[in-house]
């Protein structure tokens, strides 16, 4: 029987990958870091502070459960900045919330029609940008539609001053939390 020289090397490759799948011999890669150790290295010292994708000093549970101390601030046991987040829900408690999501500070309305304007209705997104209480820490975005001869809604133009109207309403707010808060203590 003749084998080609293509059978040959296909048989070739595969005990090849077949032995080598054999092998027990686990090596794990070793790269050094900025600071000269390896990642295997098993030592994390007390006081160095690890560099994280989240900023010097960030773990993955101080940035989402506030374990740091940015908490004094107003970002305690969630991921933005508490008062921000609580005056945000209280500017918007007329509106049915579809989703919230404290540790990416994100809140979603669903549609909300005012009883006395008929054809009309709004949503809202609310975007808590920052742990700090501060004017840039939030962003509004409205949207608006109507309802049209057919029955069926089409989006409409906001005014240009409504996003920046609703942020200063929750600023505010936020600013009366926290005020009402100190003067607890």
């Amino acid at each position: 029987m003749k084998i080609t020289k293509y059978a040959k090397f296909i048989t070739i490759i595969i005990i090849a990958v077949s032995l080598s799948a054999c092998s027990n011999i686990k090596k794990e890669a070793s790269y050094p870091t900025r600071d000269g150790r390896s990642p295997s290295d098993k030592i994390i010292y007390s006081d160095q502070k690890k560099d994280t994708i989240w900023g010097e000093g960030e773990t993955l549970a101080s940035r989402f459960f506030g374990k740091n101390k940015e908490d004094a601030q107003g970002g305690s046991g969630i991921g933005v900045n508490s008062f921000l987040w609580r005056a945000s829900l209280d500017t918007i408690s007329f509106m049915p919330v579809n989703s919230a999501d404290p540790f990416g500070g994100v809140i979603i309305t669903d549609w909300y029609e005012d009883p006395d304007v008929s054809g009309e209705r709004f949503k809202m997104n609310i975007y808590i940008m920052d742990r700090q209480l501060r004017s840039d820490g939030v962003k509004v975005s409205v949207f608006k539609q109507k309802l049209d001869k057919n029955g069926s809604w089409r989006d409409a133009k906001v005014a240009t001053d409504t996003n920046l109207k609703i942020e200063n309403t929750i600023l505010t707010r936020a600013r009366e939390l926290k005020v009402a808060q100190q003067a607890a203590k």
